[in-house]
């Protein structure tokens, strides 16, 4: 849910609310000043607070989840954030050109999973085995890798380290990948039956249109 969105939209509410309420107090009843002002500012607030929950509520609704799930996905999203920005930052401090393109998808795969389930949380659900276990491997392997390749001087035990980290990532990107088409899939599935609903859509012209062309040279011969 977009917490600035909530409160723009609740201040647009909010602000006329509490103008019209002291004008309607200061002119209409011919009230101190003080009465009117605290009037005026309890309705702001009262209007803010109820545009706030009419907001939360309809997204909920919208995304089918309950003000506990809300809450748990909300939790765990929070702790992903730091994650993946410790992510992107130890796979941008790897000096080493031949990694960039996996290095980059990597960056852009987990960017994706998350904002996908940040913008529709339910999709949070698909993505749980990316955030509890896989999220984890990635940034802990991969700072160890940057760790270890920023070293001045290297040793043949720790060039072998090195490699099996790095074939270590490229698995750990392939499930990850996985994990994104996961959370996809019920896009996939839809886009298929749509597009197999076309296709029966315009055989069934087609063959509608066949026979009346075949009458057509029938009656002309």
């Amino acid at each position: 849910m977009n917490s600035l969105l909530t409160f723009v939209v609740g201040m647009i509410i909010a602000i006329p609310t509490a103008v019209s309420v002291w004008l309607v107090s200061y002119f209409a009843f011919d009230q101190t000043l003080m009465l009117p002002v605290a009037l005026s500012f309890g309705g702001g607030i009262l209007s803010y607070g109820l545009t706030s929950v009419l907001l939360k509520y309809n997204f909920l609704k919208k995304h089918r989840l309950t003000r506990s799930e809300y809450r748990y996905i909300k939790k765990n999203l929070d702790e992903a954030k730091p994650k993946i920005d410790r992510l992107n930052k130890a796979l941008f401090s790897i000096w080493n050109i031949s990694s960039l393109k996996q290095r980059v998808d990597l960056i852009r795969i987990t960017r994706k999973i998350y904002s996908l389930t940040k913008k529709e949380p339910r999709r949070f659900f698909q993505a749980e085995r990316f955030y509890f276990s896989h999220l984890d491997s990635a940034v802990e392997l991969t700072e160890k890798f940057a760790f270890l390749s920023s070293q001045p001087k290297k040793s043949r035990e720790l060039d072998q380290s090195l490699h099996e980290t790095n074939q270590t990532l490229k698995e750990l990107q392939h499930t990850i990948e996985q994990d994104l088409y996961q959370v996809i899939e019920d896009d996939i599935n839809h886009l298929n039956f749509e597009i197999d609903v076309a296709k029966h859509t315009i055989k069934s012209l087609k063959e509608s249109q066949y026979p009346k062309k075949a009458g057509d040279l029938n009656e002309r011969k």
